[in-house]
């Protein structure tokens, strides 16, 4: 019951915003102090940035700006990172106003584009703000949803280029995730758009506890509602976790078989109790975060074969009918190949996988019935945390670390907030909860810190395009292109940067002419003294590096004639004594060429996968070998590669020598026979082979050689004439200078020392400086002069060429182009195109793969010869500008895309590429599509030569057309499923 104070007060909001008061009244819920205030900003005509955790509620300032919009008569543009999110948005809008009020338009879908309400997604807005779009026109108001995705590597600069480039007059609603630099990032819109308001929230609106599951209990992490007190027990479970760990490992030995008590460590938490005990405890749905596509699967398969049900017969009807409707379009014999059967026991007992390689309608059906609390228990990979609105009571965290594409790193702070996000669902739930696996080894404290943690920097990752370059140039000229630029957040950050650096060059350069004062002689010119005693100091550390570096090359060597058999006496090191060699090791690289790196890797491998392998021995990722020892640069030394021998010690222990071990380069004392039964696992072989050795030696005659003499020093030490001669030349002069003979001198040397210190760090910073400074437009102009010498720039005219380059919106813009200039595609047949553009929109997961992928016959290998010559033409054009934009073309899709085209069925092109999952493998051919459709509407250029083809003479195809026939033939079957037209 509201008092009369709260009716009056409810009375002045409408008095003084009757919009807002309009707004708040379609909602059953008050809003918080942060929500009433960025819409107070919109109602005054102000831009806002608002940062609050997930689930707070950020998107009902979007759907105010959309009000706005349509009350005043406007348009409202609301994007978004992602297709899914794009279409969930659209739906929920559609259910408040009508289809004819609100459109969408992303990659797959385009509804009524000219609606006053369009979701999109940030590509679509950008892509129309270079074309110069009718559809801008009325333009009021554009919503920036997950604005926090500008700091991603490869999509995070269309944030920024939306933001520049929107006319003044559009309101700018950045809704982010809590950043911990929000106010910077505000400054800065502020000073781009003008009129910007920062409301930052830190409040959760449903409270998270965090946990830690270990054994069968489930601990509290912290013990205080500040969440700075570690759980004392969780402490004493770590240490108890260390103290089994150190007993276990001295058991290691005999004793610790029949008979000997072993400590036992909590075991691996098993998925199906993890979900029962959270269900007894009342803690579901739950998402269960695994990093790992398999892993979310066979925790869906374990629950199944433990019998786990969470679910009425009644619900699991329920979801059934809606698995079934959703999925009505699909084809049923594709469905028996994407494994409905599997999938469908699993949603029927509320138990489910959510992540980017199962097909979207399948992903999509998950959500609703999560959303609609029927499933209830979730396991996903971290891609579920970006954007979707899935929330759920608790959260479950598997294991702190995960695989990034190159190394396993540990869970950052702002990643775990951003998991544990999910957890409580507001209006629903009084509490939320994050539970945390015990893992051997955790420590309680680490994750208290991640939990405790919320730093998480926005940092641009802005850089210009080829694309951004002709479509700036042609839009606004060079100058002023290069003026916008240098409005990025990239810049204003790097500006930030340089303020803090410069005054520091400041304090250093003051604290410099100090000590000049102090080290100042009567006797002459000390800086000058100092300066030659550095000189000689690092000529000598060079001769010494070199000298070092001679004896590992050369130990090296001897290692690498190591032949079985030998007996050799190994100088130091833990191994220091006699041993026979087992196995070689080292042996010389490939191809060395006495340069520091072998020949057919010097240049830029010519390995890779398919069709022209790496295009001219330009190769993009790193071809080193682990194990190369060589000296590199330094007087053409060889270089060896390969583990180190595998010896029989005198101790009879097996053991891997390195170079370290060698200090000198290896003496073969002698030389026996290895039996071809020796197995050096067996005691007795290696007992025996000891003994053999032994007797070898004794049975020696004094002097014997084993026809291999020692190298010694004096053979193998390289010694440089020149360098010694130039440390003679520095000692007499620094005898003969003034200063050497003052009684202060090495007092001044002292104050010298710091002097030369300081001005090398002092170099140092003002390189960064002088790097930091106008970055953005230097990098641009480096963009032009590429572009400028292909011909797609002539100053500030953009050519033919260059107008078609600015239609092409792909990571590998400009090979995208230049196939179409040379004509590489030209007269393919659609699937064959297909194929061969591919290779531009797919990119693998794995590096490289071990296998050359499987390439269509035909025109198809050629074309894609061509199109990685061509690509490594430009890496060689970028590597002379400084510039590394384009990856390698990846052939790995073009099977697939050729035999799909072509018409082969989902389960004969899904055999045939068992890396590809069903979603991996609709979502390439989404982004196979989407390019095409670009070339297809890419302006056609005029050929050359105006005289038509002589008498028999095949004249090209249309390109455009044999696209368009391309993308008829991909969109088919699970590629035409959408959510939004259910």
């Amino acid at each position: 019951m509201t008092t009369p104070a709260d009716r009056y007060a409810a009375f002045r909001d409408r008095k003084a915003d009757p919009e807002l008061a309009g707004f708040r009244a379609l909602y059953d819920f008050d809003f918080d102090p942060f929500q009433v205030e960025a819409c107070r900003a919109l109602s005054a005509g102000h831009g806002v940035l608002v940062a609050a955790p997930t689930g707070s509620g950020k998107t009902v300032i979007g759907e105010y700006a959309v009000h706005l919009a349509l009350a005043q008569g406007r348009k409202c543009f609301y994007t978004t990172p992602i297709k899914a999110l794009s279409n969930q948005k659209y739906a929920d809008l559609v259910r408040r106003y009508d289809s004819r009020t609100v459109g969408l338009l992303t990659g797959d879908n385009s509804i009524n584009g000219d609606a006053p309400v369009v979701v999109m997604t940030t590509e679509v807005l950008r892509n129309m703000l270079y074309t110069g779009s009718l559809a801008l026109s009325g333009l009021g108001y554009v919503v920036l949803d997950e604005v926090h995705y500008l700091a991603d590597r490869s999509r995070g600069a269309v944030w920024e280029e939306v933001i520049i480039h929107l006319p003044e007059s559009v309101r700018v609603v950045a809704l982010s995730a809590t950043v911990s630099n929000a106010e910077e990032f505000g400054e800065w819109l502020d000073q781009v758009r003008g009129g910007t308001e920062v409301i930052v929230d830190e409040h959760r609106p449903v409270p998270l506890w965090q946990h830690v599951l270990a054994g069968h209990r489930l601990y509290d992490l912290f013990t205080d509602d500040e969440h700075t007190r570690v759980n004392p027990e969780l402490l004493r479970v770590a240490q108890r976790d260390t103290w089994i760990e150190r007993k276990a490992s001295g058991r290691s030995g005999p004793a610790a078989g029949k008979g000997s008590h072993r400590p036992r460590r909590f075991p691996p938490a098993y998925r199906p109790d993890v979900i029962s005990r959270l269900d007894s405890n009342g803690l579901l749905p739950a998402i269960t975060f695994i990093f790992s596509r398999a892993g979310c699967d066979a925790a869906v398969e374990q629950c199944l074969v433990a019998g786990l049900r969470l679910t009425t017969p009644e619900e699991a009807q329920v979801i059934q009918q809606v698995a079934e409707r959703r999925t009505a379009d699909i084809p049923p014999e594709d469905l028996t190949v994407l494994g409905y059967g599997e999938w469908l026991a699993g949603l029927r007992r509320g138990i489910a996988a959510h992540h980017a390689g199962m097909l979207p309608a399948f992903k999509e059906v998950v959500e609703e019935l999560f959303a609609a609390g029927l499933v209830r228990a979730v396991f996903a990979t971290e891609t579920l945390a970006l954007g979707i609105n899935m929330p759920a009571r608790t959260v479950v965290i598997e294991k702190l670390d995960k695989w990034n594409g190159e190394t396993h790193a540990n869970l950052t702070a702002g990643e775990y907030t951003q998991l544990t996000g999910r957890a409580g669902r507001r209006g629903i739930d009084v509490e939320g909860h994050a539970v945390v696996l015990w893992q051997p080894g955790m420590d309680p404290g680490a994750v208290a810190g991640l939990a405790s943690t919320r730093t998480y920097p926005l940092n641009s990752s802005f850089r210009p395009s080829y694309n951004m370059a002709v479509n700036l140039t042609g839009w606004a000229g060079r100058a002023r292109a290069s003026t916008l630029l240098e409005s990025s957040f990239a810049q204003f950050q790097a500006d930030r940067g340089v303020i803090g650096l410069t005054r520091q060059v400041r304090k250093n350069r003051q604290a410099m002419d100090e000590l000049a004062a102090a080290m100042s002689c009567d006797k002459g010119d000390f800086a000058e003294y100092a300066q030659l005693r550095r000189s000689l100091t690092e000529r000598e550390g060079d001769l010494s590096r070199v000298r070092a570096s001679s004896r590992r090359a050369e130990a090296a060597r001897s290692l690498a004639q190591l032949r079985p058999g030998d007996i050799i006496r190994v100088p130091g090191g833990r191994r220091a004594g006699l041993a026979v060699v087992l196995q070689p090791g080292l042996h010389p690289a490939r191809g060395g060429n006495g340069n520091g790196r072998p020949a057919d890797r010097a240049g830029r491998g010519s390995g890779g996968r398919g069709a022209g392998g790496r295009g001219a021995g330009h190769g993009r990722r790193s071809m080193a070998q682990p194990g190369l020892v060589g000296a590199a640069g330094n007087g053409g030394l060889p270089e060896f590669t390969g583990p180190g021998p595998l010896v029989l010690t005198e101790g009879r222990q097996v053991k891997r020598l390195a170079v370290a071990d060698f200090p000198v380069p290896a003496e073969v004392i002698d030389k026996i026979r290895i039996p071809g039964s020796f197995s050096p696992r067996s005691p007795q072989h290696r007992k025996d082979l000891a003994a053999t050795m032994r007797n070898r030696l004794a049975s020696r005659p004094a002097g014997a050689s084993a026809g291999r003499r020692p190298v010694r020093a004096a053979d193998w030490e390289h010694t440089v004439p020149e360098a010694a001669g130039d440390i003679a030349d520095l000692r007499r002069r620094l005898r003969r200078h003034p200063c050497h003979d003052c009684q202060d001198r090495e007092n001044h040397a002292r104050y010298a020392e710091r002097y030369m210190r300081m001005a090398r760090e002092t170099e140092a910073l003002e390189r960064r400086v002088a790097g930091r400074s106008h970055v953005i437009a230097r990098t641009f102009d480096r963009v032009c002069r590429v572009l400028e010498r292909l011909g797609y720039l002539t100053g500030d005219t953009v050519t033919p060429d260059g107008q078609r380059l600015g239609r092409l919106y792909t990571e590998l813009d400009l090979l995208a182009a230049e196939c179409l200039r040379r004509g590489l595609w030209d007269d393919l047949s659609p699937a064959e195109l297909a194929a061969c553009v591919s290779a531009l929109s797919f990119e693998s997961r794995q590096a490289d793969d071990v296998q050359p992928p499987r390439l269509p016959k035909g025109r198809v290998p050629e074309a894609l010869a061509a199109t990685v010559r061509t690509w490594g033409e430009l890496d060689q054009l970028e590597k002379d500008n400084d510039l590394s934009f384009l990856r390698e073309p990846d052939l790995g899709f073009a099977w697939a895309a050729y035999r799909w085209a072509h018409g082969a069925g989902l389960e004969s092109v899904l055999d045939e590429a068992p890396d590809l999952t069903p979603g991996d493998f609709v979502r390439s051919v989404k982004q196979l599509i989407d390019l095409l459709d670009q070339i297809a509407s890419a302006p056609a250029i005029p050929s050359d030569t105006t005289e038509p083809p002589a008498d028999g003479a095949r004249r090209p195809a249309d390109l455009g057309a044999t696209a368009r026939a391309a993308i008829d033939a991909l969109r088919r079957g699970v590629i035409t499923y959408s959510a939004v037209t259910d």
